[in-house]
């Protein structure tokens, strides 16, 4: 009661040692592990439990990949997308205006026309019609050489093969159903380099 005090010493908590080969992770509670095991232990028991697990599998690991093909996620792309040329194709073919993307407005025209009973505006409508299957010919046409010639320019040493058909098809589809999705403007200038 009368003794003096001494002043209070803080000790400092000692460092706790961390485990070189931990896992990372807390240890899950019981119930959490119970509600794993429960979640693991429910496997399908008929072909159709099977079937659907699959699918919806599936579906999901599918609509994974097209989100990332849409924000442009290249390890996602098929192997037929990727690749510096073919990036290239791609941006190339989207800054151009294609004439497909008038096909179809120009198919409803045609159909109103052909379907209005008048022999005359079929006529008309059949006409239009051969004239832009026409121009989309020719427009493949000319796809095709400027592609062949911007490609002999900035890749030489790389390999080509395919690259036409790749263009046109892609060309052939309207803008808004292409994949991967387009990643330029149309009239958008395009680098030199493609690495």
């Amino acid at each position: 009661m009368f003794r003096r005090s001494k002043p209070e010493t803080v000790v400092s908590p000692e460092p706790v040692p961390t485990k070189v080969g931990g896992k990372g992770r807390p240890t899950p509670t019981r119930k959490e592990a119970e509600a794993a095991a429960r979640a693991r232990a429910k496997v399908p028991r008929t072909r159709k439990e099977m079937a659907r697990a699959q699918r919806k599998a599936r579906a999901e690991s599918s609509q994974q990949v097209r989100a990332a093909m849409k924000a442009g996620d290249e390890r996602y792309y098929l192997p037929r997308d990727r690749g510096p040329v073919r990036r290239f194709v791609r941006d190339f073919v989207d800054t151009r205006f294609s004439i497909i993307e008038l096909m179809i407005p120009l198919l409803i025209v045609t159909m109103v026309l052909g379907y209005s009973g008048n022999q005359r505006l079929a006529g008309i409508g059949n006409s239009i019609l051969f004239g832009t299957v026409l121009l989309v010919v020719l427009d493949m046409v000319f796809l095709r050489f400027r592609l062949r010639r911007e490609l002999a320019r900035r890749f030489p040493e790389e390999s080509t093969k395919g690259t036409t058909y790749y263009a046109v098809t892609r060309a052939m589809q309207m803008k808004f159903m292409r994949l991967p999705k387009a990643q330029v403007k149309i009239g958008q200038e395009l680098p030199e380099q493609y690495r």
